[in-house]
This record gives C-alpha cells, structure tokens and sequence, in this order.
C-alpha cells in the first residue's frame, strides 16, 4: 500500500509538472507584410503554427504586420505580455528581432530569413537556390517555345536568388533556353500587387514566355491568374499553390517555413531549443518541388526522374547550385 501511494504521488508530481510547463510556454508569431492568409511564404508560416496548436492544444499568440513600424512594437509587446517564444517572419525584421532579443534576453526568438547573432535567437534560412533549381528545370523541360520567365517580388538578392537557381537548372536541362526576369519593386509593396503581377506576366508572355515562375508573395497570385487567363503554365512559390489553378500550374517550389514555426515551437516547449543557425536544403528537406493530384497530368515521368535524378545529384554535392547571395552574382544570365 505504501508503494501504491508513493508511485501515485509521484505521478501526480509529474502531471502537475507537466501541465505547469505547458501553462508557462507562451508562444507566439509575427507575420510579416502580406497577412498571414497570402497563400504564400506567410501562410506557410501560419500552418506550421496551427500544426503545433493542433498537436498540442497549446494555443500561440499572433500579430500581422501592416506598417513598417509595427515590427518592434509587436515584437517587444508580445514579449512585455508574457510570450516565451517569438517567431518573426521574414528578413525585414531582423533590426527588430536584434533590438528586442537584447532586451528581453529571458525570451528566445526565431527568425526566418535572415541571421540573427544573439544566444537567445535561432536563425532560420533556406537554400531557395537548390528548390528553385528543380523548378528551372521543370520549366524548361516543359516549355514549347524555349522561352521561360521569372518574376520576383522586391528586388532583394534573397529573390535574385531564387531567380539564379531557376536559370542555373533551365539551363540544365536546355543550353539554350531564353530566361527573360522581371522584378515587381524596390519596397515591401512589391509583395502586394497582383495587378502589377499579371502585368508583368502578360508582357513575358507577348515575348514567347510560356511558363513563368513567380517568388513574389501575394504579387505571384496575379502571375499564376495570368498564366491561367492565357493558357500558360505558371510556378507557385514557397506553399504548394498547384491547388489555385489546377492543370495550369505546373509545380512549386516549396518552402518549408512551415517546418521552421512549427519545429521552433515544439523545440522550446520541449526545453530543446538551441541558438544559431539553421541553414535547410534539399537535403534536410527545406525546399523542393510539389508533384500531387492537380499538376500530376502536366509532369511526365521522364521530367520527374530527371528532377528526383538532379536532386539526388545536388544532396551528393555532385551537383553545385551557385547562391546568388554568396556570390554576389549569377553565372547564368
């Protein structure tokens, strides 16, 4: 009987434990411009966090960024109420995250897209090169015209490269395929105009376009409406947009910015969260390219061996996707 009662209040202990930890585990996230409801790079983020909410039944604090100035307000208020933990999305909010990580340095902060060095921030950032590769090589091996397009969002070497790695792997595939390029800005605008999208599109495909990738936040949608409207194929960015036009988009690249939130959320609920960087590839499955029911009749099974073979290839290091950001330029024009 008194091993009964010392094994139950011990596991009454542990409960109790248990729940305190969980009570005193305050998430919380910070979309940035565009609102978490863009179908892109913050709704991606948006998902990782509801994951962990519907896991854990822990519910997560959020505020979307509609001025600039926002940023550190909401950083620094989320934290002043109490929040453990602060994803900020989006590289425009490393000055913020930098400035509240130093002043609340009992909360830890993740940011996604940029590199903070602080011992209480986790920095997250992709290899957008080696994703975009695959889908260069997808646009090119499904062009008509050997004419492929891109359209980036703000002008940001973050985009370029994007744009860098899709050449490098059209190229790839066709020596002598024509990229023509167009960024929509040089402001945050630039990731909020899918009239100025379309436009773009629509002047790459009066040139011979016929598949446009689009690395333009909320801008892309108007690319893809484009692209759709003149029987084009398009490439969605960062969530997997196959779904908005099926049968006209031909893949996304896939980020996994909701892999990132929801790894951060669960890393420090579990008392494993580290500081540092986190740089996410092919090879830990950050990026890549969707194949699923709405674009399945547009990929045929000579492009897919060939991306999953160039894949392969790139996580062997056999194949070097040059990163715009590190080279300052692109070796494919």
């Amino acid at each position: 009987m008194k091993n009964l009662i010392t094994l139950a209040a011990t596991a009454a202990v542990a409960l109790f434990a248990a729940s305190a930890g969980a009570q005193d585990f305050a998430p919380a996230i910070v979309f940035d411009m565009g609102g978490k409801f863009d179908k892109s790079f913050n709704e991606a983020a948006f998902n990782g966090a509801e994951r962990f909410k519907r896991e854990t039944g822990i519910a997560y604090r959020e505020f979307e960024v509609t001025a600039e100035a926002q940023r550190d307000q909401a950083l620094r208020n989320l934290a002043r109420r109490g929040a453990t933990l602060i994803v900020a999305v989006g590289f425009a909010q490393a000055v913020p995250v930098k400035g509240a990580a130093e002043e609340f340095r009992n909360v830890k902060f993740n940011i996604i897209d940029a590199v903070v060095d602080l011992p209480n921030v986790q920095s997250f950032v992709f290899k957008e090169q080696e994703g975009s590769f695959l889908a260069g090589m997808m646009a090119a091996s499904a062009s008509k015209t050997g004419k492929v397009g891109f359209v980036g969002g703000m002008d940001i070497p973050l985009i370029r490269a994007f744009g860098c790695g899709y050449a490098q792997g059209a190229r790839f595939v066709n020596p002598r395929v024509e990229i023509i390029q167009n960024m929509t800005g040089t402001t945050p605008a630039a990731w909020r105009d899918p009239t100025r999208g379309g436009e773009l599109a629509r002047a790459q495909f009066d040139r011979g376009v016929d598949v446009v990738y689009a690395a333009a936040g909320g801008t892309g949608l108007g690319v893809l409406q484009a692209a759709k409207d003149q029987g084009k194929l398009s490439i969605g960015v960062d969530s997997n947009q196959n779904h908005l036009h099926p049968g006209s988009v031909l893949t996304s690249m896939i980020k996994r910015v909701d892999v990132a939130v929801y790894e951060a959320f669960k890393a420090a609920r579990d008392n494993s969260w580290r500081p540092g960087v986190r740089n996410l590839g092919l090879k830990e499955e950050g990026v890549g390219v969707a194949i699923d029911e709405h674009n399945r009749r547009l990929v045929s099974a000579e492009m897919e061996a060939a991306v999953g073979k160039a894949r392969d290839e790139i996580v062997a290091g056999r194949i070097a996707v040059v990163d715009y950001r590190a080279a300052n330029s692109c070796p494919v024009q």
